[in-house]
């Protein structure tokens, strides 16, 4: 698949308005327009001409920036409104969207019960399995249905990991075992399905396994064909399992664009371009749900067939491990898109996208707002300047050597820096967390003028890299993999000769310094 090159970051601008309005009779606009479909591309307008506030947006992209934001998109009566991405993740990057792939998975779900593959969502899950033994068997588990996976009511026991927020699912064990599916058969139940909310990755990954033996093809290749075609998606990554089956729970990439069109097909409840895609009824339930989280922080948040909802403030979404968002607004006619790198106040976000609208029909221009978001924009395109230290001596010494390193918690095989040629680059090997595997080279530029340089493509992005020196003998160097996980990791390198101190965050967040050393 090709991904179509978008702009790195567009102030949408353009002329005319549809202010859109969904009716059950299908996709009448006010003054008898028809409704805008984004199949083939999404037309662009001016915030104003769709009653949105351009001032208003500039805070949002304000937030963002507090946030970690990688983009931010927001669609009304059907075109963009506002398009914005934060340096240094660009449009033409897809972005991993987590747990954003269950509501996908969901949607599937729902066309595999229209096209009569799925008899109903009472179903028996294990009566999907018949091949398989599953370990804990008991009357809870033999319970358990395909709503009940849907809702993460199942009751099946979470997997986690010793030190980590308990709303985190730990994939650790599951990615080492050899079936991802039987790992999950396999768990003992926590309680009696329906009995209570309890998220877990492992119902969307049963229901992804359900969808494969349903249709007789993965997932990926339903929703090619269910999904993603009619909705004009083109580009798209999705991880599968070692037996090929796309993941169920996360592993989806998609660019911010497409995640509205998703979003855009459940504003339109489930019509696309006059036909049916997804029932009705099903997105009723959702922008209904009645299965209380339980969250301390949000106790009016709600949940069914994979998506979080406030019913009480008409709004629902789908929601993805940081900032990762694909929110429905019905009664504003309004999609909007975040994409992240971190933890974000979901709350204070979903609250704060409908201020931005003043109207139904345009309002009138604001020159002093217009000229505030296009200020934000260039802001937040753009990698802010930062003072930059001349390199010291000691960077021509150690400028290409290679230091090794025994087996560590960063993972650190061997690093070499090149400093002293018009093209400053970075070598490292990194062993794989898959002790099957062996060590894996990663080379690239490397940023010394506080600009990130991009690399190495991984499965789901790009390596970006730069650095700089803090004193006479330490250098800092900063990656990011775009579009992919998007966190800063920081590491310290401290020269003394032919050793070297290396001081970084291992995959759980613990501080560890490890020691290397060159050839001389």
């Amino acid at each position: 698949m090709r991904s179509s090159r978008i702009p790195v970051l567009k102030l949408v601008l353009g002329l005319g308005m549809f202010a859109a309005a969904f009716c059950s009779e299908g996709v009448i606009a006010e003054e008898g327009r028809a409704v805008v479909w984004p199949t083939q591309g999404w037309q662009t307008s001016t915030p104003e001409e769709q009653g949105v506030d351009s001032a208003a947006l500039a805070a949002l992209l304000e937030l963002g920036s507090r946030n970690d934001f990688d983009s931010l998109l927001i669609v009304r009566h059907g075109k963009i409104v506002l398009d914005a991405y934060y340096a240094p993740y660009t449009a033409d990057l897809p972005h991993v969207v987590n747990s954003v792939t269950k509501a996908v998975i969901g949607t599937l779900t729902s066309m595999a019960l229209q096209d009569g593959l799925l008899k109903g969502t009472d179903q028996r899950m294990l009566a999907f399995f018949g091949e398989r033994s599953a370990a804990n068997l008991d009357d809870n588990k033999k319970a358990i249905t395909l709503q009940s996976l849907l809702d993460m009511t199942s009751g099946l026991a979470r997997d986690v990991r010793a030190g980590v927020n308990r709303s985190l699912e730990s994939t650790a064990g599951m990615e080492r075992s050899r079936d991802w599916i039987q790992y999950i058969l396999d768990r003992p139940m926590a309680a009696s399905p329906g009995d209570g909310f309890n998220y877990d990755s492992g119902n969307a990954r049963l229901l992804s396994a359900v969808l494969a033996k349903v249709t007789g093809m993965s997932a990926e290749d339903y929703a090619k064909a269910k999904l993603f075609g009619p909705l004009g998606i083109t580009a798209w990554k999705w991880r599968r399992d070692p037996q090929g089956i796309s993941t169920g729970g996360y592993g989806l990439a998609l660019h911010p664009r497409d995640m509205a069109k998703f979003g855009y097909l459940y504003l339109h409840n489930g019509t696309w371009e006059g036909k049916p895609l997804v029932s009705p009824a099903w997105i009723d339930r959702v922008s209904h749900a009645t299965v209380d989280m339980k969250l301390s922080f949000a106790p009016e948040f709600r949940y069914s067939n994979f998506f979080w909802a406030r019913p009480d403030r008409n709004v629902y979404w789908a929601s993805g491990l940081h900032c990762q968002l694909v929110m429905v607004y019905p009664a504003l006619d309004l999609v909007a898109v975040t994409t992240g790198r971190d933890n974000c106040p979901v709350t204070d976000i979903v609250d704060a996208i409908p201020k931005a609208v003043r109207s139904e029909t345009a309002i009138q221009p604001d020159p002093a707002g217009t000229a505030r978001l296009a200020s934000v924009v260039r802001a937040i395109s753009t990698e802010a300047q930062v003072e930059v230290k001349e390199a010291p001596p000691i960077a021509s010494a150690v400028s290409g050597k290679t230091y090794t390193f025994s087996p560590n918690p960063l993972g650190v095989k061997s690093l070499s820096l090149t400093f002293v040629d018009s093209h400053p680059h970075y070598d490292f090997e990194i062993y794989s967390r898959d002790p099957t595997r062996g060590a894996e080279k990663i080379s690239g530029p490397l940023g010394l003028d506080g600009r990130y340089r991009r690399g190495t493509p991984t499965a789901f992005g790009v390596i970006t890299v730069k650095g700089r020196w803090l004193d006479e003998h330490a250098f800092e160097i900063e990656r990011r993999t775009l579009g992919e996980d998007g966190r800063i990791r920081t590491w310290t390198l401290s020269f003394d000769g032919d050793k070297v101190s290396l001081r970084g965050k291992n995959y759980e967040g613990v501080d560890v310094a490890i020691d290397g050393q060159s050839g001389g």
